[in-house]
């Protein structure tokens, strides 16, 4: 099969990329490099740079890679932003995507992979969060996500079209150094950034009703990730009709100041954190329910959270060699 994936050239887009091509499939890259750089790209993967919205183009490069299956990672991702900007991201995350499916069904692809969102929940009042948790989303990107789920859903059922939606966690850690978040929005390359400036790390809210006061998140590896979407990819392929919904995360529980003390343990500048107020829609535990994901795919992750951080210590030494100890 050849895939196309959206948003390929971004830093999780670059790991499926990565991944893919390492299992033997082929792989094209559609991205507005917005984000996203093409010096991710393995050697001989095709860049076709362009948005989601143009469906000429998208339909041009359908048909000119003769693409049967597409993972679709590209979307405005930053709750805050889509707070202040909810039409651009219903515009970018739920129109592309409508856009996008027209152009597949119309190319009669065979396979459809969607980058959902663990934020589809909201603040769930679980000790772990299922598939059948309902979603009841606090962001418009939340919203976006779980609007795509439906979109992708209805249309594969109306197309014969083979779908997953993967609903994604804290994602951290890189395949190598140059494949690295380079953005400061996520917990990991947001305290390295602080450590970076001299700064102390940031814990908002040490109230929380968990261990130690500190919120309770669900992390993952990118490359385990990325492994979960090659094996989505082989089922997809190999069951035609199927139509899959599924957490992707490790089932286990690092709270905020875990992994504040396990980057002061890795980077070398054990600076103690210091506590903010709450942050507005912050749950208190969010943990995935792996098991479905296990039964349907037979896949687990891996790589625990000293892998995630090391890697992504290394890959932000990479771009910014200032911040590496003697």
């Amino acid at each position: 099969m050849t895939w196309l994936i959206t948003g390929g050239a971004g830093y999780i887009g670059a790991h499926v990329v990565r991944a893919l091509t390492t299992a033997g499939e082929r792989a094209v890259v559609y991205d507005d490099l917005s984000t996203g750089r093409a010096d991710r790209l393995p050697e001989g993967v095709p860049l076709v740079v362009g948005s989601t919205l143009d469906g000429e183009r998208v339909a041009r490069a359908l048909a000119g890679h003769d693409v049967t299956g597409v993972v679709h990672l590209a979307a405005k991702k930053q709750v805050g932003e889509s707070v202040e900007r909810p039409l651009h991201y219903y515009r970018e995350n739920v129109e592309g995507l409508r856009v996008l499916l027209e152009a597949v069904t119309a190319a009669g692809v065979a396979s459809f992979v969607f980058s959902s969102s663990a934020a589809v929940y909201g603040m769930p009042d679980v000790e772990l969060v299922t598939e059948e948790t309902p979603c009841v989303p606090m962001s418009p990107y939340g919203e976006t996500k779980l609007a795509g789920e439906w979109l992708v859903r209805a249309t594969g059922r109306a197309a014969g079209l083979s779908t997953a939606a993967l609903r994604y966690f804290n994602v951290a850690g890189a395949a190598a150094p140059e494949l690295a978040d380079s953005g400061v929005h996520n917990l990991v390359p947001m305290v390295f950034d602080r450590l970076t400036r001299n700064a102390a790390p940031r814990i908002f809210g040490d109230d929380y009703p968990t261990p130690d006061g500190t919120c309770v998140r669900d992390y993952i590896h990118v490359v385990d990730l990325a492994e979960a979407h090659v094996a989505t990819a082989r089922a997809l392929q190999s069951s035609p009709g199927l139509h899959l919904t599924l957490n992707i995360g490790r089932g286990e529980g690092v709270s905020v100041r875990q992994m504040i003390d396990t980057i002061n343990a890795v980077t070398g500048y054990d600076r103690p954190p210091a506590v903010a107020p709450r942050r507005p829609g912050d749950p208190a535990r969010v943990i995935a329910s792996a098991d479905r994901v296990a039964t349907e795919l037979g896949w687990k992750a891996t790589r625990d959270v000293e892998d995630m951080i090391t890697s992504a210590w290394e890959g932000w030494i990479h771009h910014h060699p200032e911040a590496a100890r003697d």
